[in-house]
């Protein structure tokens, strides 16, 4: 929070305030950065002058937004008034294509609205809920989800059907969530233009992810995060060793570093992730890798081989306890968290208990808010002496 001594400037959104999101646009970015390097700092006990920051652009960085339908068009949720919504003709911290985007979604429905059957949040009544809008590098998509109670359907189908041929968004996809649920995405879909799956690179590399599911919100930043990891690994003797890249998505990690191993094993629980994680393997032609569908708490059942080194990257809740139980055990020689929690980490890292830290980045993902993502390479300690 802003302080009579905070360096103040001028919010480029002309919704802050009301809009529920970027609650530090009128905080100078600088001072975000280090607000966030404080906090990290705190967080894993270490003086600030030990942990690298990583930054790029502060607005026009987004690749994905979930707006949400109301009346009028299509925003985002109120301030403290979660049963409100702003209506939003464009979004500041979103990357050119994906306004273009919401601009096409917003014309097409404000010029059939009478057709618009908008879901009420209190009422539970409605059809059209959200559209998630994504644009990654090199392509594009729009998905509207739909209450999967309501009996106009057909009707809205019918109308998104008559918007995908008018959009120069690459894929559009119907999906359905029930009236109680308060979800964006999901698993039950349907493609109405296109594929369910969008493309981006990263590092030289081709990466297939559903559009059903996750993938990093900033291409710039996942990519200088990929190259900082790279680094970090080309730091020790990988060229007999093997990689486990844990919590692994569609297999960034695993895929981006595999020439540096033997081995690379891709652990997701998510199937569909793991579907195009295979795939990815195949068109990098990756060699040495392979991709497992397994929930993290359950790697006793994997047989891992000597010497490993690990990435893992968890949700926001951070690891499974028996995730963190059978690492304890494996010992790999080096383990690099990834996380998207910083006080999550702070409380997980104490928990390797034969582990030091060796250095700490954070990375701004997400400016003009309060969150970051943040690396932690934590070396054996038989292996390093930590650095201070």
């Amino acid at each position: 929070m802003a302080t009579p001594e905070t360096p103040l400037t001028t919010p480029l959104c002309p919704y802050f305030g009301s809009c529920g999101g970027c609650s530090a646009q009128h905080i100078d970015y600088s001072l975000q950065l280090e607000n966030k390097k404080k906090a990290l700092a705190r967080s894993l006990r270490l003086p600030e002058e030990q942990i690298t920051i990583f930054a790029d652009q502060p607005y026009q960085y987004r690749n994905r937004m979930d707006f949400i339908f109301h009346p009028l068009g299509l925003g985002f949720r109120e301030k403290d008034k979660w049963w409100k919504i702003v209506d939003v003709e464009a979004c500041a911290i979103s990357n050119d294509s994906l306004n273009v985007l919401l601009k096409e979604v917003r014309s097409f429905f404000q010029d059939n609205i009478q057709q618009l059957d908008v879901f009420d949040i209190k009422k539970k009544q409605g059809v059209f809920r959200y559209t998630v809008i994504r644009t990654p590098t090199q392509d594009s998509s729009i998905s509207f989800m739909l209450n999967s109670d309501s009996t106009k359907l057909e009707e809205a189908t019918a109308l998104i059907g008559a918007f995908a041929k008018t959009s120069t968004a690459q894929n559009i996809l119907v999906a359905y969530a029930p009236c109680d649920t308060e979800i964006s995405i999901s698993e039950d879909f349907f493609v109405v233009k296109g594929k369910d799956v969008i493309k981006e690179t990263l590092l030289g590399k081709t990466f297939w992810y559903p559009i059903q599911g996750f993938f990093q919100n900033n291409t710039v930043m996942a990519e200088k995060m990929q190259a900082y990891v790279n680094t970090l690994l080309k730091s020790h003797q990988t060229q007999n060793a093997h990689l486990l890249d844990l919590y692994g998505g569609v297999g960034c990690f695993g895929i981006i570093n595999a020439a540096l191993f033997k081995s690379v094993v891709i652990v997701e629980s998510v199937k569909p992730s793991i579907d195009q994680a295979e795939k990815n393997i195949q068109e990098n032609k990756i060699a040495n890798a392979q991709a497992i569908v397994l929930d993290a708490a359950q790697l006793k059942k994997l047989t891992l081989p000597k010497p490993l080194f690990v990435i893992t990257d968890p949700p926001r809740s951070g690891m499974h306890p028996k995730t963190i139980e059978q690492l304890n055990i494996l010992q790999p020689e080096v383990l690099i968290y990834v996380s998207c929690n910083i006080d999550q980490l702070g409380k997980d890292i104490p928990k390797f208990k034969n582990y030091q830290l060796k250095s700490a980045a954070l990375f701004d993902f997400f400016p003009q808010t309060n969150h970051a993502e943040a690396v932690v390479e934590l070396v054996q300690l038989k292996k390093e002496r930590m650095v201070v």
